[in-house]
């Protein structure tokens, strides 16, 4: 098993305790609403003020709930993570404007239909709807963390070929990968994360088992990796979901894409939030708004610093 206090350094420790102190220990008996507000006051302290001249405001796009973050184009959609159970608009909300900050660009954060109460497609579906409207109306680049990442992945395949998709970015990503091998054992235990937390949620969008060959639900399993964007998978290196972002950039060169995959040394699920307070973190959100900035100068290969 892995050494995770040699693995992982102490500013990332004081983030995984920063965030379990904020989750009380009967969390998991709570209702859904309790746990989805648990959930956006950890994220909120970890906030810190909007980055000078970033704005917000809400709005619907597509019939969605969405918070714009205006700026220049391209736009950037950012699909939010919480396991398709928790988090919204709040949650991300300090990525957002960190991302329209570094980035200059729109970014749109889009309040996608949650499960239990709504079941598996109604996430892909508002995700598409959403990504349909803004590349109506120009260049867009999808961004998501986790679950977000896979609504990302699941959208752009729908969309497979849009000339206006212009890049994709998924962070520590969970794609359908198999969950008897692999990073699912090595990390099954790591910080944040286990893959008994990934079991339940990887069910909990559904009537039943998850389906195992679709591609709205696993993109991993797609048949068809071709006219995909340009694409940057990070994976958590202490993470269940880890082998799924090296996994899925592989498919995507293997089927004639422009794909690349690092894996962040040290790190763990829901690094991005301590972007502020772990270095590690820090270089790895860098390593996020670059690959933005350059799959919206349509320019291929970005700089490609870290392990992949």
């Amino acid at each position: 098993m892995p050494d995770y206090q040699t693995l992982i350094d102490a500013p990332t420790w004081a983030f995984i305790e920063k965030t379990n102190a904020s989750y009380p220990e009967n969390t998991a008996t709570l209702s859904i609403a309790d746990q989805r507000a648990i959930y956006d006051r950890m994220c909120a302290t970890f906030d810190t003020p909007y980055p000078s001249g970033v704005t917000s405001h809400d709005q619907p796009i597509a019939g969605v709930p969405c918070r714009v973050y205006p700026g220049d184009q391209p736009t950037v959609l950012y699909l939010h993570g919480g396991g398709f159970v928790v988090g919204g608009l709040h949650s991300h909300d300090g990525v957002c404007a960190d991302i329209r900050g570094a980035t200059g660009l729109t970014v749109v954060s889009a309040d996608y239909r949650l499960s239990p109460e709504h079941k598996h497609p109604a996430a892909f579906d508002d995700a598409c709807a959403v990504a349909r409207a803004l590349a109506a109306k120009g260049p867009l680049i999808l961004v998501g963390d986790s679950a977000g990442a896979n609504l990302a992945a699941a959208t752009c395949h729908a969309l497979r070929g849009h000339p206006q998709i212009k890049g994709q970015v998924l962070i520590y990503p969970g794609l359908g990968g198999d969950l008897t091998q692999g990073s699912y054992l090595t990390h099954g235990n790591a910080p944040m994360l286990t893959r008994d937390d990934v079991l339940f949620y990887k069910d909990i969008r559904h009537d039943g088992p998850a389906p195992e060959k679709d591609p709205t639900v696993s993109p991993l399993k797609d048949t068809d990796f071709t006219g995909l964007p340009m694409t940057l998978a990070l994976a958590a290196e202490c993470d269940p979901l880890a082998d799924d972002a090296p996994a899925y950039a592989a498919k995507l060169t293997q089927a004639g894409g422009r794909a690349h995959s690092v894996t962040e040394k040290g790190l763990v699920h829901g690094y991005l939030r301590a972007r502020t307070s772990v270095p590690r973190a820090a270089q790895s959100f860098a390593r996020i708004t670059a690959a933005i900035t350059a799959f919206a100068e349509a320019r291929w290969p970005f700089e490609r610093t870290g392990s992949a």
